[in-house]
């Protein structure tokens, strides 16, 4: 993945129309929202913490900023961000990756998988479920969209898929999205997919189980490729073995599948402090059978959770936002992600991890304004 040089902050979010009435704007849309990108990369987890750290730094950010009416309080910030087109905002994040990272490595992992900030619900509502894109070599999101009220990852994962410039990537979805719609959008956009199968297809599952017990009973008579992993950190050992094949004769109703090529088991055996399991996953792809690739592919696609959805929640501390009004927990997670990206694509890294990045950009100035590219 190639990265080009920063955008201009401002402008970054000149497309969001202001949902406020012009006559009693008092804070400019595109200050308030910069303001609010400095101070979440600062550390700021809330609205009120937001308001707290623009109060405190008002002289620097009048370096950058006319701010004529100074911080906008938190209850302003709040009502801004619910009253904002989530649509808009996350078209606005899309155009800011495509200028900051408008080309994908040919073959690099894009995996699509959902989070649920647990506390953005209203008493007896739903909370907000968040189905992103991320590029898991580069640790980067790609896209976002929300899934709608009374749906699922199924109605999501079209959506976002037709915002993205995949050509030459691998998709990998867990098992909610293995549909052959989503199959079908993922060829479209010129990417290959990697996609989990459970009870969810559970005629297909069955076929790969009962080939795969064909397979295990004589394995010398099945043509098939084989990849192995061994991982060691500390008390714990894993050791992913990933077994591919090409009958796809063998599979109930393969046709389905828009250029369907192979599927595949991985097998993780992990070993932690001499307590052994063992996870038994299928695949569908339409990559040609290679063991080796399919593992990689596999392997990178559980970054999502690690680099991204565990960032969110220990580093951000998305869990804990209780922002339930409107659109506010949707287009501040979006913003969080933002920062998320600045921070991994710093020009100079610096020792430690997010946490200590946000620590370190809410006491340098000099740090900040580099993340922010104002130098």
């Amino acid at each position: 993945m190639k990265a080009e040089n920063s955008v201009r902050l401002v402008d970054v979010w000149v497309g969001v129309r202001d949902p406020r009435q012009a006559k009693k704007v008092e804070h400019p849309l595109v200050e308030l929202l910069v303001v609010a990108v400095c101070a979440v990369l600062s550390g700021a987890d809330t609205f009120v913490a937001v308001e707290v750290w623009g109060k405190e730094k008002l002289d620097w950010l009048r370096k950058y900023l006319k701010l004529e009416s100074g911080i906008p309080c938190h209850d302003t910030f709040g009502r801004v961000f619910a009253a904002i087109d989530p649509d808009e905002f996350g078209a606005a994040f899309l155009r800011w990756v495509g200028q900051v990272v408008p080309t994908l490595t040919n073959g690099e992992v894009v995996a699509i998988d959902g989070k649920t900030s647990r506390r953005s619900g209203k008493v007896g509502g739903t909370p907000l479920h968040l189905v992103s894109a991320f590029a898991a070599q580069a640790g980067l999101v790609l896209g976002q969209r929300a899934t709608a009220a009374k749906s699922n990852e199924k109605t999501a994962i079209p959506e976002l898929l037709a915002t993205l410039a995949l050509e030459g990537c691998i998709v990998t979805i867990d098992a909610m999205g293995t549909q052959p719609n989503i199959a079908q959008a993922i060829r479209d956009r010129g990417a290959d997919y990697v996609l989990a199968v459970k009870d969810n297809q559970p005629t297909l599952a069955a076929s790969i189980e009962d080939f795969v017990s064909a397979f295990e009973a004589a394995p010398g008579k099945t043509p098939h490729q084989f990849h192995e992993v061994v991982e060691k950190d500390h008390d714990r050992l894993e050791v992913r073995r990933c077994h591919v094949f090409g009958q796809l004769d063998c599979l109930h109703a393969p046709e389905r599948w828009p250029d369907l090529k192979s599927f595949a088991m991985v097998t993780s055996e992990r070993t932690i402090k001499g307590q052994t399991s063992v996870d038994r996953r299928f695949y569908v792809s339409s990559l040609l059978p290679d063991a080796q690739r399919m593992n990689d592919a596999v392997r990178r696609h559980w970054r999502v959770e690690n680099s991204l959805h565990w960032c969110m929640d220990v580093v951000f501390g998305d869990d804990q936002m209780r922002a339930r009004t409107d659109h506010a927990a949707q287009n501040f997670a979006v913003l969080r992600q933002f920062v998320l990206n600045l921070l991994r694509l710093a020009p100079v890294k610096r020792k430690g991890g997010l946490k200590v990045q946000r620590l370190i950009a809410a006491t340098s100035d000099a740090f900040r304004a580099e993340l922010l590219g104002l130098v």
